[in-house]
């Protein structure tokens, strides 16, 4: 039932994502802008596999376009090593047989194989393919001499996965495959050694029993313990063969208690084993790991069958798993463990305290020396830190697997700088081996102890994690509490059931954001990304009582958690942890290796990176972190605070006089805020969008007495009256009704007063010796004539304040493209406009029909049943709003070619969404929060370092 689960599950996927071979292998060569992994050649080897293949008749009845198998091993000739076709692990031991390092023979079952048993082979291994097992494996029994299934000359086999990228930890792997009762006996005389043919049928029943048939592992250990307990130790390395004998009995009444038969049959054994392994690939620990690390367009996984080595003969035996630089800090010196008598599965299951590998040199020096030579050979081959499995057999080193090593930010940065003065790469491959998750944990401040037990005991629940960063503070309910608490240098996290606009000073002055509801792309989501605020929404698992000054937290232990307002909590916005008292956080900074390697990215790249910021603290941040001008600064933004909003609010609901007093009031504070931006952005352009809401958004809620109050006496009016004018405003549709340039036609004194501001804010600049660049944005335009009422306005108030100055100054007057009508009339806009802009987060809401509020309650529906494969809030929709951009491109440039058009929505600090915006789309620019501009740095560099003219050739 699992396996047609599995099959149907499977089949769902592949008719969303599934891509030919062919072109899959084109991944290998030429990235799409949308692989979520970048896949190029590996060094020193070819992108294609050789498809002559003896066999290849065969492969065409078994419906492959590459061979089935693949060997390796001593005086095997291993072709070209695909990691698409052979995986990673296949790959590499196809590599590391032909550079001349001592690796035990065996045969690799491509990801093709995986495919087509998952989906057309009905989860079965088809003759014809059995039929070349049986063949690869007669190959591997003459190289080692030896029998499989023999009990006088036994030999023994591995199993294991291995996909084109690494899955650590989230596939199968079986040792010790081909033992029985008999095989266990003659291999006892064979070696001479029963303790350890023993210990090796107890460890095959253990690995099969799990891994082919299900049986849970813990039944196991519970037997082994049993033994252990009843002899008085504590090892497994204290049992001896009498021992282990018992051990294997015990093990087979656990097959018995789970109405199993064990096979004998060694190559039974083998057959379900490397079905098991196939079907590991759909099961749910490589399914989530797949979904959590965006890997996708992948065949399936490759099974590796190899010649077993022992690492468990005795005191010259032994096995290890080491880095060959630490990945946690870069530092370049042998990083791992080891373990004697052991097999490799006791170094990573925790069974036994391993030691550290600077003492195998004290042991084995001359083992040791060997190793140390071949971690610097499989280092200068692949041009990378290695992730290394070895086996030492009776003092001989055996190399059973090397991978590009998984690291944090820290080690990620270090080891490419590094690498390229050691002259081992270039600079081009240095920047791809940075993912964008590296310097996000690099970029905002950390919890640098997340692997520690005092961190993980900490962690209460979790939430979806919907802005990067650590924050420790005191717990607050509202915003008056939040704002009270900075005056007083407390620092708060505020906790909502949700946010809204009236949150805005809160938010703001908050260390973290955590909501009870709301999705990725929420009001807290949106706006703490754009702040740099750690946030954490969508935590169904607590319950507000802000009446009452509490919040309850159901545990992940099942158990529940009542907390105060004031008490402390962290958010580790990275993941989406929430963790009980205060926990140590480490700033960010960009310095030493990270500068380096952000400056080659800026050597490289050749699309801008522009910031969306409203204040002149958010342009300084953004030109601290190396943005090429402002992207987009929302006007709106500037006017939430309380002295602001008031004003606001007089302007919307005031008499025609009030509204006069409103706009002057607003004057001064936009041109104090655009002449402090023109400052911070000295000789960098930025963009202004006029005004865009719809006004009802800073109208007060209903709920609101005190501030209802207090306008009405503002306004000398009646609180009913003033209630009246709240409902009349009312839309039932506003995302659609009177906002961005609707609302500057309409009421036409708001834009005559920010377009005044903008020129004056700018001359005021000017005069002090800061070059401000002005740019001005109409938002919202459908068609031409909406953007040309607007353009006119603008340009007649800038020549006021010019006749008025007495000065002038350059400027430009666009539009932003976010209504589809708009981009199938680019042409027509282009004529009139000076450039382009797309607000990606209203054009995805309006080509899709998705309510960007709302989308989270079918969203999550739709991505587990594969109907969207992305949230396209977060990445861009190529296949439509993407179709949409490049159709703007071509029509905008054929009436001016030159015009600069970029984006600035929330996809502009998307890596993947960079990579189109770039390479695809050919945008002048991505506009960004100003926290992810170095991210989006990065991604510009990687997306000009995958285009296939460029010359580059990691």
């Amino acid at each position: 039932q699992t396996c047609k689960v599995r099959q149907q599950y499977r089949s769902k996927i592949m008719k969303v994502c599934r891509l030919s071979t062919s072109s899959l292998l084109l991944l290998a060569g030429v990235s799409e802008a949308f692989a979520p992994r970048t896949f190029l050649p590996t060094r020193g080897q070819s992108s294609l596999l050789v498809a002559t293949d003896p066999t290849a008749t065969s492969n065409d009845r078994l419906g492959l376009e590459y061979p089935a198998i693949s060997p390796f091993g001593k005086g095997q000739d291993v072709g070209s090593a695909d990691k698409q076709i052979l995986g990673g692990k296949g790959a590499n031991l196809a590599v590391m047989t032909s550079i001349g390092l001592s690796v035990p023979p065996g045969f690799t079952l491509s990801t093709e194989c995986c495919d087509r048993f998952c989906n057309a082979w009905n989860m079965e291994l088809p003759d014809e393919l059995w039929d070349q097992v049986k063949a690869s494996l007669k190959a591997v029994e003459e190289e080692m001499g030896a029998e499989f299934g023999s009990p006088s000359n036994p030999l023994l086999l591995s199993v294991r996965s291995g996909a084109a990228i690494s899955m650590p930890g989230m596939m199968d792997t079986v040792l010790n495959l081909g033992m029985n009762d008999e095989v266990v006996v003659g291999l006892a005389q064979k070696t001479g050694n029963p303790r350890f043919a023993w210990d090796s049928y107890r460890r095959f029943l253990e690995m099969f029993g799990n891994v082919v048939l299900d049986i849970p592992r813990s039944e196991f250990e519970d037997e082994l313990d049993d033994v252990k307990y009843d002899k008085n130790i504590f090892e497994d390395s204290e049992l001896t063969a009498e021992d282990f004998q018992v051990v294997v009995e015990k093990f087979k009444q656990v097959y018995h208690n789970n109405n199993i038969s064990f096979t004998q049959d060694p190559m039974e054994q083998l057959k379900l084993a490397i079905g098991a392994v196939f079907k590991g690939w759909m099961g749910s620990r490589a399914v989530k790991y797949r979904e959590v690390e965006n890997i996708r367009n992948l065949l399936g996984t490759a099974v590796n069958v190899q010649s077993m080595v022992f690492g468990n003969m005795g005191d010259t035996s032994g096995t290890g798993v080491c880095f060959t630089r630490d990945p946690n800090t870069g530092e370049n010196e042998i990083f791992g463990e080891f373990l004697i008598d052991a097999q490799g599965e006791d170094v990573v299951a925790g069974i036994r305290t391993p030691k550290p590998i600077s003492e195998l040199e004290e042991i084995m020096p001359e083992v040791y020396a060997e190793f140390k030579r071949n971690t610097e050979i499989l280092e200068k081959h692949y041009g990378d830190m290695q992730d290394i499995e070895f086996t030492i057999q009776e003092g001989k080193l055996f190399m059973l697997q090397t991978r590009n090593g998984k690291r944090g930010g820290e080690a990620a940065v270090k080891i490419s700088v590094d690498l390229v003065r050691e002259g081992l790469i270039t600079k081009e491959e240095a920047i791809m081996k940075v993912l964008p998750e590296h310097l996000d944990q690099l970029l905002h401040p950390r919890f640098p102890d997340v692997e520690q037990k005092e961190y993980k005991d900490a962690v209460m629940t979790r939430g979806l994690p919907a802005s990067p960063g650590a924050a420790v503070g005191r717990i607050a309910f509202s915003n008056e509490k939040v704002v009270e608490n900075k005056e007083k240098g407390i620092p708060s996290i505020m906790v909502r059931d949700e946010t809204s606009p009236d949150d805005v000073e809160g938010m703001y002055a908050a260390e973290g954001i955590l909501t009870a509801r709301g999705g990725m792309t929420s009001h807290a989501a949106v706006v703490a990304r754009g702040w740099g605020k750690p946030c954490i929404c969508g935590c169904s698992s607590i319950s507000v009582d802000e009446a009452n000054g509490q919040v309850t937290i159901a545990l992940e232990g099942g158990t529940k958690k009542t907390f105060q307002e004031g008490d402390f909590i962290s958010l580790n916005g990275q993941t989406g942890e929430v963790l009980e008292g205060q926990q140590t956080v480490a700033p960010p900074a960009i310095t030493g290796n990270l500068k380096t390697l952000m400056e080659w990215v800026d050597d490289i790249r050749t699309i801008d990176v522009l910031a969306n910021a409203d204040t002149p603290a958010d342009a300084a941040e953004a030109r601290k972190n190396g943005a090429n001008g402002i992207g987009l600064c929302r006007s709106e933004h500037m006017f939430f605070a309380p002295a602001r909003i008031s004003m606001v609010r007089q302007l919307i609901l005031g008499n025609g006089e009030q509204a006069k007093e409103a706009l002057k009031e607003l004057l001064v504070f936009q041109r104090e805020d655009y002449e402090g931006i023109f400052k911070a952005m000295d000789g960098l352009p930025v963009t202004i969008r006029l005004l865009d809401p719809p006004l009802h958004e800073f109208l007060p809620s209903p709920k609101d007495e005190e501030v209802f109050k207090d306008l009405a006496a503002q306004l000398g009016s009646s609180v009913n009256e003033l209630r009246e004018k709240v409902e009349d405003m009312e839309e039932v549709n506003p995302m659609l009704g009177l906002r961005g340039c609707r609302l500057g036609i309409t009421r036409p004194a708001i834009i005559e007063m920010q377009t005044r501001a903008i020129i004056e804010g700018a001359l005021n600049a000017i005069e002090n010796d800061v070059d401000a660049k002005p740019d001005i944005m109409v938002p919202l335009v459908g068609k031409v004539e909406e953007f040309r009422n607007q353009a006119a306005l603008i340009r007649k108030v800038a020549h006021q304040v010019f006749e008025e100055r007495g000065k002038t100054c350059d400027f430009k007057v666009g539009t932003m493209i976010e209504i589809p009508r708009a981009a199938l009339t680019a042409h027509e806009i282009a004529e009139e406009a000076d450039f382009f802009s797309f607000g990606s987060n209203d054009l995805t809401q309006m080509t899709f029909g998705y309510s960007r509020d709302d989308v989270g309650t079918f969203l999550p529906s739709y991505i587990n049943q594969g109907i969207l494969l992305d949230d396209p809030f977060v990445t861009i929709d190529t296949a439509g709003v993407g179709q949409l951009i490049k159709m703007t491109v071509e029509k905008g440039r054929a009436v001016k070619p030159g015009l600069k058009i970029g984006v600035c929505g929330e996809h502009g600090g998307d890596p993947r969404s960079v990579r189109f915006f770039s390479n695809d789309a050919g945008l002048s620019y991505v506009s960004c929060s100003p926290f992810r501009v170095p991210i989006a740095r990065l991604a510009g560099a990687q997306a000009e370092v995958e285009k296939p003219t460029n010359g580059f050739h990691p």
